[in-house]
């Protein structure tokens, strides 16, 4: 074989390789992160809160539903999901079967995206572009999900603010709809942040600026948001190359400083897009946060 075509062969073959590691192995590949979140006043005693977010569920994944349902083994004070729960419109009893055993821990969660529209085949050019969402694809049931995981005891927190009771501390919560789809509302919520709380915590789905500055400004301590899939695609060793929102690709995943205050946590997910399921240097995760007091 001529030396040009011995190259592209080679080239081509190490492309498909990589494109079978991604789409094989490593979305398959599940890890639980760990990260010490420093958001409490000083002597209050640590609080874990398992971070789950992008889920994508669909009812055949059953290597991940009995994944996400092992995380009930890590006995979280407080489960947050921040949306992407679905991918399809059957998918509600999979969804419930995954979280069953995390619903005997206190819980919350929001929409996003994917929750309210299943996932369509995009040009992947479209995740460098800068204009407004348009939903294609069909209608998914998400007001049944929400229905379903409120009455299994987890609170929606679209558009509320409330506070959770634990043995241990009083979390003032707030969330909103999903900014992705600009369906937020966060007049909806606004206001100083609960003072008598031990930790004041915002939840949302995707972690746009305008939202985490919103948050910021009525004096929350932590911001979960998911949405970005880390990148999903990441250069080996360095950031992300999109996010799918506006948030910079330094700041993809993991836990971030937003002002001289609040700090945010961007989940990287446990799912993709059913049509791109792909990820590269970029491992589906679920976070265990354990907050713990500021440094004086």
């Amino acid at each position: 074989m001529p030396r040009p075509l011995t190259l592209a062969a080679s080239v081509a073959g190490a492309g498909l390789a990589t494109l079978a590691y991604g789409s094989v192995v490593e979305r398959n590949a599940f890890v639980l992160r760990r990260w010490d979140v420093p958001v409490l006043q000083p002597g209050t005693p640590p609080l874990r809160i398992l971070h789950v977010s992008d889920l994508h569920i669909t009812a055949g994944q059953h290597h991940k539903h009995e994944w996400v349902r092992g995380l009930a083994q890590l006995d979280p004070d407080l489960v947050v999901n921040t949306g992407d729960t679905l991918s399809a419109a059957d998918a509600i009893p999979a969804v419930m079967h995954a979280l069953e055993p995390l619903f005997e821990f206190p819980g919350v969660f929001v929409p996003g995206n994917n929750d309210y529209y299943a996932p369509t085949p995009k040009n992947p050019l479209h995740y460098f572009g800068s204009a407004p969402p348009r939903p294609k694809g069909a209608t998914l049931p998400w007001p049944d999900l929400a229905a379903a995981m409120s009455q299994a005891g987890w609170t929606d927190l679209t558009h509320v603010r409330t506070a959770v009771e634990l043995p241990r501390h009083r979390v003032a919560l707030a969330g909103t709809d999903d900014p992705h789809l600009l369906r937020d509302r966060y007049e909806t919520i606004a206001g100083a942040a609960d003072p008598d709380a031990v930790v004041r915590i915002g939840v949302t789905h995707s972690p746009e600026p305008r939202v985490l500055g919103a948050f910021a400004g009525d004096g929350y301590d932590l911001v979960l948001a998911g949405h970005t899939h880390g990148g999903q695609i990441r250069v080996p060793f360095g950031p992300a190359i999109v996010t799918n929102c506006g948030i910079e690709p330094a700041r993809a995943r993991w836990v971030h400083a937003w002002d001289d205050h609040m700090l945010f946590h961007v989940s990287a997910g446990l799912g993709t897009n059913p049509w791109m399921p792909i990820r590269l240097c970029c491992r589906p995760e679920a976070t265990i946060l354990t907050l713990v007091p500021r440094e004086n």
